[in-house]
C-alpha cells in the first residue's frame, strides 16, 4: 500500500468507507478515547476542525480501547459523548484496535509510515512513557501506537507526512495542519 486511499475502514454503523473518498484533502487520523487525561483534546480538535474543514481538513476520529479501558462504550455510546460534550462534528468510525494481532492496518500502515520517535522531555512525559511501554508490553513489536490521540497528519496525496504524540501541543499541531493546507 502506498498512501492511505488504499484502505477502507468501517464507520460506525459498520459499513466499509475507502479512505479514497478523502482523496484531495487534508487528514488528520487520531485514535481516540472517552475516559482518558488527554480526552480534552476532542476540544481544540473541533475547533480546528470548524476553522479548517473550508479549506480542506478532515479529521478522522478511530476510538480505541486499548490504552488502560479507556474507551470501553459502545460505538454509539462514544458518539453520544463526544458530540454532547465537545460538540464534534468531524467524522468518526467504529472502535479498533491499533496494536497487536487485531491491529487496524491502516494504524499499522500509519506508524509504520511515521513510527514512534518519543512523549518528549519532562516528569509528565517520563511518566506517560513508563505506563505506556507497561501497557504495549502485551504486544510486543506491533505495539504501533503508545497512547490515545497519536495524530498523523496525511497530505493531499494520501502520504504520512507527519506523527504527533498526545503530549504535543495542540498548537504545533494546528501549526502542521496549515502549512499542509
Amino acid at each position: 500500500m502506498s498512501t492511505v486511499y488504499d484502505f477502507t475502514v468501517k464507520d460506525r454503523q459498520g459499513n466499509d468507507v475507502s479512505l479514497s473518498d478523502y482523496q484531495g484533502k487534508v487528514l488528520l487520523i487520531v485514535n481516540t478515547a472517552t475516559g482518558c487525561g488527554f480526552t480534552p483534546h476532542y476540544e481544540p480538535l473541533e475547533a480546528m476542525y470548524k476553522e479548517l474543514k473550508e479549506k480542506g481538513l478532515e479529521i478522522l476520529d478511530f476510538p480505541c480501547n486499548q490504552f488502560a479501558n479507556q474507551a470501553p462504550g459502545s460505538d454509539d455510546e462514544i458518539h453520544e459523548f463526544c458530540t454532547l460534550k465537545f460538540g464534534t462534528e468531524f467524522p468518526q468510525f467504529t472502535k479498533i484496535d491499533v496494536n497487536g494481532e487485531t491491529a487496524d492496518p491502516l494504524f499499522a500502515y500509519l506508524a509504520t509510515e511515521k513510527p514512534f520517535e518519543s512523549f518528549g522531555k519532562g516528569l509528565k512525559n517520563a511518566a506517560l512513557n513508563k505506563f505506556a511501554k507497561a501497557n504495549n508490553k502485551q504486544f510486543g513489536d506491533k505495539a504501533y501506537i503508545k497512547w490515545n490521540f497519536t495524530k498523523f497528519l496525511i497530505d493531499r496525496e494520501g502520504k504520512v507526512i507527519a506523527r504527533f504524540e498526545p503530549t504535543v501541543d495542540m498548537k504545533d499541531v494546528k501549526a502542521a495542519v496549515e502549512a499542509a493546507l
